[in-house]
């Protein structure tokens, strides 16, 4: 899960205030982590309290979002998933916006096959997220992840996107200077894909991911967490973005990496 933390770490600054260039310090003073991490975690603590149980993960996501809601109430979530967290019986609101997307990625890592990683995104998602296009973000952020960490290269991943879920027709370059705040999933998880596709370490991928704009710790987290499979994350980068989280999201945090990423 480090890739989409650092990512929505390092983003949180410029979500909106944007910049256009790679050039700036990855790890500033008044960084923090959103929404974003804060899901992201839940999403993994679902998975290690299933033990591969889908239907417990099921209801397990369910659970866990609303407790780390609570428990994080001011991480910058969108109204109508104040809403949702607020309902004791919560349904899902046909949401495609790229918080399912960004959110994801434990089951990217924590999935044993291409099915699995489709089946666990769909589930992760559609409890608010059930709109298609909600899903279908999700689903190709972790079938990403998936393909990437099992040794797919980047043409091999992009191929597959591109054939299943979004066709990816753009340059970062021919759309940084007219990319804009956009929070749906088909306006953001091809732009973070692409980000990764064109970089060359986890760093330069976040860099990538930053520069265009946009709604820039979401963008980043998706980046990061495809980053991550397919890189790694050296230690030095890792050990800062410690030190932005609490005990409580670390311990759960390193208790999912113990299990799902040796």
């Amino acid at each position: 899960m480090w890739g989409a933390i650092i990512g929505d770490i390092v983003g949180s600054i410029y979500e909106f205030n944007n910049i256009r260039t790679k050039e700036f310090e990855l790890f500033k003073p008044e960084c923090f982590f959103t929404d974003d991490t804060v899901m992201t975690v839940a999403i993994g603590k679902a998975l290690l309290d299933s033990k591969g149980n889908y239907y417990l993960f099921a209801q397990g996501v369910v659970d866990e979002m609303k407790y780390f809601g609570r428990k994080y109430p001011d991480a910058g979530y969108g109204g109508k998933f104040r809403m949702w967290l607020r309902q004791y019986e919560p349904l899902p609101y046909d949401s495609y916006g790229n918080g399912s997307a960004m959110r994801v990625s434990a089951c990217g890592f924590a999935a044993k096959s291409l099915e699995d990683a489709v089946h666990l995104a769909y589930n992760s998602a559609s409890c608010t997220h059930n709109h298609f296009e909600g899903i279908k973000g999700a689903c190709a952020t972790a079938v990403a992840i998936f393909l990437a960490k099992n040794g797919k290269s980047k043409e091999e991943i992009k191929e597959y996107i591109c054939k299943y879920y979004y066709g990816i027709d753009f340059t970062l370059d021919e759309i940084r200077d007219k990319y804009s705040f956009n929070e749906t999933c088909q306006e953001t998880v091809p732009q973070a894909l692409e980000a990764f596709f064109e970089s060359s370490d986890f760093e330069d991928a976040i860099r990538n991911a930053i520069s265009i704009g946009g709604d820039s710790d979401t963008l980043a987290a998706i980046t990061g967490a495809v980053a991550q499979a397919y890189y790694g994350i050296p230690d030095d980068i890792i050990a800062k973005a410690r030190t932005y989280l609490d005990d409580y999201l670390l311990e759960i945090v390193d208790r999912f990496n113990e299990k799902y990423m040796k």
